[in-house]
C-alpha cells in the first residue's frame, strides 16, 4: 500500500514490524541488501507550492538539530537563493523556473538525502558508521564515526554535511528517513506535514508502478522518467517532474551503484594489509637508501692531510 499524508493504512504497522525482523543477513543479494520489500518517497515536484512546511516538519521533529522560529519557515525570500542541507537542515525546499516558459513558471523541489540502495557514504566508510535498514534507510552511527568526511566525497548527491562548528564532538548529519517513526509504524514527518501531498510514501515498488501510472495518464505533464529508479543503482526517494531534473538541481548520474567503482580498488588495496606492508617496505627503503648514501660519504679529513 501507498500512503499520503491522508491515506495512511493501518495495516503499516504490521508490515513495518515483519520487514524489521527480517535478518539483515537474509537479506544480502549481489554486495547489497534486497530492497524489493524496502520503503521510499515519491515526490510529485509538479504539485509542490514551496510553503516549507516540510522543512519546519523536519526541524521540529528532529530534536538534535538546533531549534529555528516559525518566522524562519514563513520567510518565502529565503527561496531567492539556492540551499543544501548542512549541520543544521535535513532538507531544503527550492525553488527554480521553467526555461521553457515565457512567464517563467516557477517549479519547487524539496530535497534530503536519497537514501541510496547502494549507499556510496556507506562504502567509502572505513570505519563503518553507516548502514542500510530494512526500511530502506541508510543510518549513520556517530561513536563509529572518526571525522574522516570520506562520506562527504563519496556521496554523489553531496548530502551529508560535517558540523565544523563542534570543536570537541563533531558529527556528520543528513536525514535519518524518520526511521524511528517508520519503525513505529507513522509516516516520515515531512511527508505527514505537506498540505499539497506532494509525497507518497510505501513499499518502493508500489511507489514506481504509482509513477510510472502517472506518467501513462499524463504524458504532457511529465518527463517521462522516473529520477531514483535506476540512477547510482537505484535510490528510496523517488522524483517526478514537469521539466528536465537537471534544471530542479538533481545531478545527470549513470545506472551503475557508486560503490562498484570504489569497492574493487578499495578491497584490492586493503587485503591482506597492504596498506601496513606497503608503509613498511617504503620506510625500510628510505632507510636502506640513505644509509647507503652515508656509507659512500668521503672522508674530508683524509683527503685535506692528503
Amino acid at each position: 500500500m501507498i500512503h499520503t499524508r491522508r491515506t495512511f493504512l493501518k495495516q503499516f504497522s504490521g508490515t513495518a514490524g515483519l520487514i524489521l525482523m527480517g535478518s539483515r543477513a537474509q537479506a544480502d543479494v549481489s554486495n547489497g541488501q534486497d530492497h524489493s520489500k524496502s520503503f521510499g518517497v515519491l515526490v510529485d515536484t509538479t504539485l509542490c507550492v514551496g510553503c516549507r512546511s516540510c522543512e519546519q516538519a523536519c526541524n521540529e521533529v528532529n530534536t538534535d538539530l538546533p531549534r529555528k522560529p516559525l518566522a524562519h519557515f514563513k520567510a518565502l525570500s529565503i527561496l531567492d537563493e539556492k540551499r543544501r542541507m548542512d549541520y543544521s537542515t535535513y532538507t531544503v525546499v527550492n525553488r527554480y523556473y521553467d526555461i521553457q516558459e515565457a512567464e517563467q513558471k516557477p517549479v519547487f523541489a524539496k530535497f534530503q538525502c536519497m537514501h541510496c540502495l547502494r549507499p556510496a557514504c556507506k562504502s567509502a566508510c572505513i570505519v563503518g558508521a553507516f548502514s542500510s535498514e530494512a526500511t530502506g534507510a541508510v543510518q549513520y552511527d556517530s561513536w563509529k564515526c572518526i571525522g574522516c568526511r570520506y562520506c562527504m566525497a563519496a556521496c554523489p548527491f553531496q548530502v551529508p554535511a560535517y558540523e565544523y562548528r563542534n570543536a570537541f564532538t563533531p558529527k556528520v548529519r543528513k536525514c535519518t528517513f524518520c526511521q524511528p517513526r517508520i519503525s513505529a509504524g507513522e509516516l516520515p514527518a515531512c511527508v505527514q506535514a505537506c498540505p499539497m501531498e506532494v509525497m507518497t510514501f510505501g513499499p518502493r515498488e508500489e511507489l514506481l508502478r504509482e509513477a510510472r501510472a502517472k506518467l501513462a495518464a499524463f504524458p504532457e505533464r511529465y518527463v517521462q522518467h522516473i529520477y531514483g529508479e535506476n540512477e547510482v543503482g537505484g535510490t528510496s526517494w523517488l522524483y517526478l517532474a514537469s521539466v528536465p531534473f537537471e534544471q530542479i538541481g538533481l545531478p545527470k548520474l549513470g545506472y551503475h551503484p557508486t560503490p562498484g567503482y570504489t569497492e574493487p580498488i578499495q578491497h584490492a588495496i586493503f587485503k591482506y594489509f597492504l596498506p601496513p606492508l606497503g608503509l613498511y617496505s617504503l620506510l625500510g627503503g628510505l632507510m636502506w637508501f640513505f644509509n647507503k648514501r652515508k656509507n659512500k660519504t668521503p672522508d674530508c679529513k683524509g683527503i685535506h692531510a692528503a
